[in-house]
């Protein structure tokens, strides 16, 4: 593993929750709510979405990796004709093939990890990977299956910071612990250089993904804390004196095969 990779899977180590403290959850803090990746009707532009789009010509096909609703691929149809969607979670490829045959898509999908279901799966124009990146410790071999894979580009979208830097202070105010920063693009940025890779990046400001109302938010939030159900009025409370955030600093990366 490179130096820079190295640094990557150390930098998501460190958010392993304590284990004196996960003893005490009494669910998986570790949660992606499906309601979260619902697809809007029309899917607003932005520079993840235009650097796709610059490649793709009619009846492109998309590979969405990590693809949840799939809001990656859908921004691209037209021009694209044909999305394929890879995910952990059998609901979110679920509403991935409910979404692409509202809009009169040819679709699959592959239940499972990237890269290990990666061999099962066809290649296409562009492959995305929108918000995926912090989940994977060992990076390399991820990346290298999102650039064997594409015929033409490859785009990853992530936030500046790990999502989870949004309920520091939550941490600290329930269980007086202090989360860290890392890591973040430019750490993405120095393992795609040492694995030869020239990837361009551009940074810009996005809509905050937030659940749909306050109570939604404090249900899912009181499980990432690891907090029993009782306390679920608690970080209500908490979220209504400390308002999440409207914005958000966002990097799309991308890189030619």
């Amino acid at each position: 593993m490179s130096s820079a990779a190295t640094a990557w899977a150390h930098a998501l180590e460190a958010w392993a929750i304590p284990p004196g403290i996960l003893a005490l959850a009494s669910e998986d803090p570790w949660i992606h709510p499906p309601v979260l990746f619902n697809v809007p009707e029309v899917v607003p532009n932005n520079p993840s979405h235009g650097r796709a789009r610059e490649v793709l010509g009619e009846s492109a096909s998309v590979l969405d990796v990590g693809c949840g609703g799939g809001i990656a691929a859908f921004a691209l149809t037209p021009p694209a004709s044909r999305v394929i969607g890879v995910d952990h979670q059998g609901e979110m490829l679920e509403m991935f093939a409910a979404n692409a045959a509202a809009r009169g898509l040819s679709a699959e999908t592959h239940l499972g990890f990237w890269p290990a279901v990666a061999s099962a799966v066809p290649r296409a124009d562009v492959v995305t990977a929108h918000h995926v990146v912090y989940n994977v410790s060992d990076i390399v071999p991820f990346l290298r299956a999102l650039s064997d894979h594409a015929t033409q580009r490859v785009v990853l979208e992530l936030p500046r910071h790990h999502p989870l830097v949004t309920l520091s202070g939550a941490w600290r105010h329930f269980w007086q612990l202090e989360r860290p920063s890392t890591p973040t693009p430019e750490d993405l940025m120095a393992v795609l250089r040492e694995m030869d890779i020239e990837a361009s990046i551009e940074h810009w400001d996005g809509p905050m993904r937030v659940e749909q109302d306050l109570e939604q938010a404090a249900h899912f939030n009181r499980v990432r804390l690891c907090l029993p159900e009782e306390r679920e009025g608690e970080v209500l409370e908490y979220m209504q004196a400390n308002p999440p955030l409207l914005q958000r600093e966002l990097a799309t990366i991308w890189w030619n095969v």
